[in-house]
């Protein structure tokens, strides 16, 4: 007889093990891992990281944790049933001093087996915030980007007279200043003036007002600051700490994304079904120390260490998570069509996913100037890997608690969009003529 794993998983895939069925939408939950050991070292083995060695140890600490737990129950049992005969024979006036020192006993006992039944929870708790997700059944296998398929494309490559890249538009037409920048933050930082920094603010205001208005998100303005179990919550901690900019002792943190705050929004509440999806999109700075990525597209503004973004941010139930991940990818493809950038839509493999993501598409626009394709865009579904880190659940239509599924993607990152617009946009006689669709916000077609 199959028996159905309870892990609130959605049905858009079901895997059949001889006993079990398991509706998959992917969570490293512990009753998984237990149940099905060699199923998860499996998936976690197509990553390529080394995360499926783990799994024993992983196992071998729940062993403890739940032992120590049996023992901890068996010994509270004995106690309240020693009480209870003390109580009877002190009513009875009988002598109740060798009981007494037995119940003495089991508490000294139940004492020290709290302080291992702690110690092993934490330490099992610890070491699955460092085993990332599994991914999808149907993302393809691959180690690197190298194996990443392109799904779709639009648009096709602009044909200039010239091709200059960014840094050379940017810095003859008086829209950014990176050497001053370099002498107010150090380098990899950027500073937009006069028409570029009126342009950064159209972009960001222009993907605002289109994702709100066309495709019913709604606008939230979080804090820049957030703390570390939100952190936790996202996936960024513990494992990615030495890219993120951290104060108060790391227990409060530069926000890397607004995907921290926004999908946070709602942790550690129980939502109803019928609020669900929450679509959310927020504006904010992001700041990443990008730690070793020294020598990778150090050039103009494609790497920076903060940088502006618009970011979406879906919570939805398990059933629909993956209908959903379709149209977030595809209200950020819109932006790009709007713009007339040509552009690409890639599925990253296996070995390319990131670590908190079951599956993931990344829109790639075409920048002339470098001579190839820039991600503006990483469009994730997290199954309820999130959800569990955070808590964050909802009630479905019987009554049941069940983790949500989070989703987000970026609506889109301002530097390589500005890099590729003005690039892409580019005139014979030094100017760059800007899309139709920016004109009531920037006021002018084209720069100078």
């Amino acid at each position: 007889m199959n028996r159905v794993l309870p892990f609130g998983f959605g049905h858009s895939f079901v895997i059949r093990h001889p006993g079990f069925v398991i509706s998959y939408c992917t969570v490293l939950d512990i009753r998984i891992v237990r149940e099905q050991p060699d199923f998860v070292k499996s998936r976690l083995a197509l990553r390529g990281g080394g995360d499926e060695a783990k799994i024993d140890e992983l196992l071998r600490v729940d062993a403890e944790r739940r032992k120590a737990e049996t023992a901890l129950q068996a010994l509270n049992a004995e106690r309240k049933k020693l009480s209870k005969e003390i109580g009877g024979m002190r009513s009875r006036g009988q002598d109740s001093s060798q009981l007494e020192n037995r119940v003495r006993k089991v508490g000294d006992e139940i004492a020290r087996l709290n302080e291992d039944v702690n110690r092993v929870d934490t330490q099992q708790k610890e070491m699955l915030l460092e085993i990332p997700n599994l991914p999808h059944l149907k993302v393809p296998c691959g180690k690197d980007a190298s194996a990443n398929p392109v799904v779709r494309s639009w648009g096709t490559k602009p044909k200039l007279d010239r091709t200059l890249d960014h840094v050379t538009i940017g810095t003859d037409l008086k829209l950014l200043d990176l050497e001053r920048a370099s002498k107010l933050s150090g380098s990899g930082f950027i500073c937009f003036t006069g028409a570029g920094a009126r342009l950064e603010r159209t972009l960001i205001q222009f993907m605002l007002d289109l994702h709100t208005r066309e495709h019913g998100y709604e606008e939230m303005s979080p804090p820049f600051l957030v703390r570390r179990d939100c952190m936790v919550g996202t996936s960024q901690l513990p494992k990615f700490e030495a890219d993120m900019y951290g104060l108060e002792n790391n227990q409060l943190f530069l926000a890397p994304t607004a995907e921290v705050p926004v999908t946070n929004f709602h942790r550690e509440e129980i939502l109803s079904v019928d609020e669900l999806p929450k679509k959310y999109v927020a504006y904010t700075p992001c700041f990443r120390r990008e730690a070793g990525s020294a020598g990778r597209e150090t050039r103009g503004i494609i790497r920076v260490h903060q940088f502006d973004k618009v970011e979406l941010v879906k919570i939805t139930t398990p059933e629909s998570s993956f209908e959903e991940h379709e149209s977030l990818t595809a209200d950020a493809e819109k932006i790009l069509q709007l713009l007339g950038l040509h552009y690409r839509v890639v599925e990253l493999c296996a070995g390319d996913l990131g670590f908190g993501a079951t599956k993931t598409y990344d829109i790639e626009v075409w920048s002339p100037g470098q001579n190839a394709y820039l991600e503006v865009s990483s469009c994730s579904n997290f199954a309820d890997f999130q959800a569990r880190r955070m808590n964050l659940r909802f009630k479905d239509a019987e009554g049941k608690n069940r983790f949500c599924h989070t989703l987000n993607g970026s609506g889109l990152a301002l530097p390589r969009l500005f890099a590729a617009l003005i690039e892409t946009g580019q005139q014979q006689d030094g100017s760059v003529r800007l899309p139709e669709k920016l004109l009531p916000y920037f006021g002018a077609g084209q720069i100078p």
